[in-house]
């Protein structure tokens, strides 16, 4: 089921792109940190993104990957709103209602978020980054669970934090 998940999230994105990269580098690097937390995640990894940026339907992950992963990809569809932060406050209140099977969602969510953070990181996109850290309380807020991936969690709030840091001492 992953490689299917992995050619079918590849067709649909086709030509997207990722910053300068090719739409793959984040769906790979999303999949890379959910490894040791199993197959499911690995596949509601590659699909994450699908509904919300391709023309694909959560019927189509429905019949193709079950309804948990089709649950968990619906959960991490942005809605529909004027602005990024509309969207993202109607998510992050799906999110925070989240319990049962369907937290691999979150599981989901803050592996893209960290994939998200430190490509910025790496390619210097500090404006994008200074939306991720003005979004991470509510953010972590909504999708924090404990025990969860703490590693994740750790990772992030070192990356937004040095940031805030490295900011903030620009500024003096």
């Amino acid at each position: 089921m992953l490689e299917e998940a992995r050619q079918f999230a590849l067709a649909a994105h086709g030509s997207q792109r990722y910053g300068d990269r090719p739409y793959s580098f984040h769906l790979e690097a999303v999949v890379q940190l959910l490894s040791p937390y199993g197959v499911e995640a690995q596949v509601i990894g590659y699909l994450h993104d699908v509904v919300e940026d391709t023309e694909a339907t959560e019927s189509d992950i429905r019949e193709r990957f079950g309804a948990l992963v089709a649950d968990c990809v619906s959960l991490l569809t942005d809605s529909p709103g004027k602005s990024r932060y509309e969207r993202k406050a109607k998510t992050y209140a799906r999110l925070a209602t989240v319990a049962g099977p369907v937290e691999l969602a979150l599981l989901v969510k803050a592996a893209d978020r960290l994939a998200n953070v430190r490509t910025c990181a790496l390619d210097d996109r500090r404006g994008l980054l200074d939306v991720y850290r003005n979004e991470h309380a509510a953010f972590r807020h909504a999708a924090y669970r404990p025990g969860l991936c703490e590693p994740f969690w750790a990772e992030l709030d070192a990356l937004l934090a040095l940031g805030s840091e490295t900011a903030s001492a620009e500024r003096v």
